[in-house]
């Protein structure tokens, strides 16, 4: 059973993942025409409000979870994110392109905060089991985040911005096919009803308050590499999109070799190592991407930060498996996406106005600055802090109050 949900979750992950930025890929082509696109502000405004439907919709998907099957539940979120894909190049005005990428984010709202919380409450007690598949997981996301960019970039280059949408639409059914497949004879069914009231969700908060300022990192992070690298690559430094993708394909790439070597880093290194020194090396690369006055150096840029980023987000998923009791995480890790969708949306609307007022460079300086505060609220935390050294939990759960 474990290896069937981690399976599926694996072919979700890389369905939702990519699919959530296909359509971002394609704005740097349509802001270039002047077409549906005129500047980096209204960039800012789609992934900021795009961002924040996610996070309200992922409360509801939380509450409906415990009377659903998951397998229910992906099944509808794939073939939502496929149609979705395939009706977006119908847009004739910026409205109607905003209107139907927020119809995609809902879509693309269920993965994260359920069947996370699956996977970690599937290999409770397990801290070395609970590290590999939270890698795995990851891994598997930011794999077809790659094969998104290396796909979409030349295939808009070829044939047109609207083509890579068409081809997604098609190839993410076979995913969510083979994903429900995987799902066949397991159940998510569960006793357990928390009351789910607003004050069951603040202890829920509590008791991951420790992990926020990394959350916050986290969305940040991927949000300024999703929705405005693309643009860096292509308008600033004259890259064509073809090669905008497969350089945005290696980024990602680094980063799913990261996330699949997660668990033995994590035990040969200890969690907190692993996690400060992908912080710092973070920070590094978004310095070096934001003031590169050559393609090579933003280019390599790039490539270090998704190797970083991308190694901070099982390295979270681990601590919270960590440190919330298994009737809690289901919350927990909701507020874990919604932390991260807060802070991105926030950071990319900001992005998106400097961006026309100081220069696309602006977006990596920015969130370079709020890593290093990140990475100094953690420096003096000991191993303890993040659950442990060898992969199991150096203290007893932080259990929330009441009814979780």
């Amino acid at each position: 059973m474990k290896k069937q949900i981690l399976l599926s979750a694996s072919l979700f992950h890389a369905l939702n993942d990519a699919a959530s930025v296909i359509t971002p890929m394609v704005f740097p082509l349509l802001l270039a025409q002047g077409f549906l696109i005129a500047n980096y502000a209204q960039i800012g405004i789609l992934s900021n409000l795009g961002l924040l439907t996610s996070l309200a919709v992922q409360f509801l998907v939380v509450r409906i979870s415990y009377r659903s099957e998951y397998r229910t539940l992906m099944v509808l979120s794939g073939l939502g994110l496929c149609a979705s894909l395939a009706v977006i190049p119908l847009a004739r005005s910026f409205g109607t392109l905003l209107l139907l990428f927020l119809v995609l984010r809902i879509f693309s709202s269920f993965y994260h905060p359920i069947v996370i919380a699956w996977i970690s409450k599937s290999r409770a007690g397990s801290g070395r089991e609970l590290d590999d598949a939270m890698g795995i997981q990851s891994g598997s996301g930011n794999l077809g985040v790659g094969l998104a960019y290396l796909t979409v970039g030349f295939l808009a280059q070829g044939w047109g911005w609207k083509t890579p949408l068409y081809v997604w639409a098609v190839f993410g059914l076979v995913l969510a096919a083979l994903g429900s497949w995987a799902l066949r004879g397991v159940s998510s069914r569960s006793e357990e009803r928390p009351s789910l009231q607003p004050a069951d969700w603040w202890r829920s908060l509590r008791a991951i308050r420790r992990f926020v300022p990394g959350f916050l990192f986290g969305g940040a992070g991927w949000s300024v590499a999703v929705y405005y690298a693309p643009s860096l690559l292509h308008n600033k430094h004259g890259i064509p999109m073809g090669q905008t993708g497969l350089f945005l394909a290696l980024w990602i790439g680094l980063g799913t070799v990261t996330g699949y070597g997660y668990g033995i880093w994590s035990r040969r290194f200890g969690r907190k190592t692993v996690f400060m020194a992908s912080l710092g090396g973070a920070a590094a690369a978004l310095f070096l991407l934001g003031f590169a006055t050559t393609k090579g150096l933003a280019v390599a840029g790039l490539l270090a930060f998704g190797g970083f980023l991308l190694m901070t987000y099982p390295s979270l998923h681990t601590f919270v498996g960590s440190t919330v009791p298994a009737s809690g995480q289901t919350m927990a890790f909701s507020w874990v996406s919604n932390i991260q969708l807060l802070s991105g949306a926030l950071v990319s609307l900001i992005a998106g106005v400097l961006s026309d007022i100081i220069g696309i460079w602006f977006p990596f300086v920015f969130t370079g600055v709020l890593t290093l505060a990140v990475f100094a609220f953690y420096a003096p935390r000991g191993p303890e802090f993040f659950g442990g050294k060898d992969g199991q939990p150096a203290e007893a759960p932080i259990a929330p109050e009441g009814a979780i």
